[in-house]
């Protein structure tokens, strides 16, 4: 049984057949990770499906299919995006593992806590998305008419819905690194996001409209979602600014002979 592909160290010399063999490796551990994920998410998807249809209201749940094959597939395709959600980490890690070797140790652990912040922002922002936007969002749109309309929710098209809404919030929850990102760079300053406070928040209502969403619910919820995360941003850029500068200005020391 051939042993999982081993990760390059930095200063490392390989050739380029030697890479090409690598990255197949690699490729071939994130194809059998989605398979087995797959597995897992298609044995249970009626618990998957039961998860995803707990926002809906009681009055349009569950939601309908039209069509002889419309079910299995629309249960398929649930299946699938939950499994690539759970092969996820091991896809990233094994895309990071065949990059890395071109960063230096100091960059590799900076990635490496940029990495662990993104996903536990990432997993803030799903269950923000679940438990706070979803219900509202989908009671709102569902409500919205209903002594002209007879409501009835097709499954292909909620799951996309819910599937699009996730993902709006979890970019949403992935801003404070982006800005942290450009003050890191120096493009910006914690002093200039405090002065500016006024344009930031405009900013960031026109980030929570530019984003997917079709109701003003789910806009007004990401608004303030991004509004508040900017505030926190502010200072936690604060503190890590000075440290930065410091770092920056720190003089260097010069070996004696």
């Amino acid at each position: 049984m051939r042993p999982l592909p081993r990760r390059l160290r930095h200063d490392e010399e390989a050739t380029l057949v030697e890479h090409l063999d690598e990255l197949r490796a690699r490729l071939i551990v994130c194809l059998v990770a989605l398979a087995l994920a797959l597995v897992v998410t298609y044995v249970f998807h009626d618990r998957l499906l039961h998860w995803l249809n707990r926002p809906l209201p009681q009055r349009v749940r569950p939601p309908v299919t039209f069509g002889v094959a419309e079910p299995f597939l629309t249960t398929f395709w649930v299946a699938i995006w939950a499994a690539f959600l759970l092969a996820m980490p091991v896809i990233l890690w094994q895309a990071w593992s065949f990059f890395a070797p071109a960063f230096d140790e100091s960059v590799q652990r900076s990635i490496a806590w940029l990495v662990a912040a993104a996903v536990v922002l990432g997993l803030g922002g799903l269950a923000f998305g679940y438990f706070v936007v979803l219900p509202t969002a989908i009671h709102y749109l569902t409500s919205f008419g209903r002594h002209n309309f007879r409501v009835l929710v097709r499954a292909r098209d909620y799951y996309s819905f819910v599937s699009v809404a996730l993902l709006a919030i979890t970019i949403v929850f992935e801003v404070p690194l982006f800005i942290l990102g450009l003050i890191r760079l120096r493009v910006l300053s914690a002093a200039k996001l405090r002065r500016g406070r006024r344009i930031g928040y405009v900013v960031m209502f026109a980030l929570a409209v530019a984003l997917p969403g079709v109701d003003p619910v789910t806009t007004t919820l990401e608004g303030v979602a991004l509004i508040v995360l900017y505030e926190a941003t502010i200072w936690i850029a604060v503190v890590l600014d000075r440290r930065w500068r410091a770092q920056t200005t720190r003089p260097a020391t010069i070996p004696e002979p």
